[in-house]
């Protein structure tokens, strides 16, 4: 499959990596949670090329997941504001973090604490099902495809199965 047609699979997951799945694109939207949101921001704090960091930046305006807003307007000077679709990644990109506190830290630990403004402690998202609030790992879930996609999407022998 070519990185061109992902966002024409029927999978919920190639569709959001047609948007945010490369490694500038993911640092461009950390650095927009951080509060980052001119052009030569995000240049300096990443280290990106110009012409790398214009292209993500635009790839994210278009798929909506950040606003151009104009802050000044001779000469327009424009910055990026994540939108309502773009601060939804936020638990995606919680989880990424958390990951890469728990498996990528060197012996000093998490490089940035996530302190709840609601409690003051420090803490890290937790999965939880919005039906019953329970934490949720991997070998809680079962999947089921959508009817008109019945066998499309899942392994033959998933069905037998219950998840990892």
């Amino acid at each position: 499959m070519r990185w061109e047609e992902l966002e024409q699979q029927p999978c919920s997951l190639a569709r959001t990596l047609s948007v945010v799945g490369d490694r500038w694109t993911l640092l461009v939207l950390r650095e927009s949670f951080l509060g980052i949101r001119r052009f030569d921001e995000f240049e300096k704090r990443l280290g990106i090329t110009r012409h790398v960091l214009a292209d993500r930046l635009k790839k994210l305006v278009e798929a909506a997941v950040l606003d151009k807003v104009a802050y000044q307007q001779r000469p327009l000077r424009e910055e990026y504001c994540l939108s309502a679709k773009g601060r939804d990644l936020y638990p995606a990109i919680m989880a990424l973090v958390h990951w890469g506190d728990r498996h990528m830290s060197g012996t000093e630990g998490a490089p940035i604490r996530h302190i709840h403004r609601g409690c003051g402690k420090p803490m890290h998202g937790v999965l939880v099902c919005s039906e019953c609030g329970e934490p949720l790992a991997a070998r809680d879930v079962t999947l089921e495809e959508a009817p008109a996609l019945k066998g499309l999407l899942l392994p033959a022998h998933w069905h037998d199965k219950q998840a990892l």
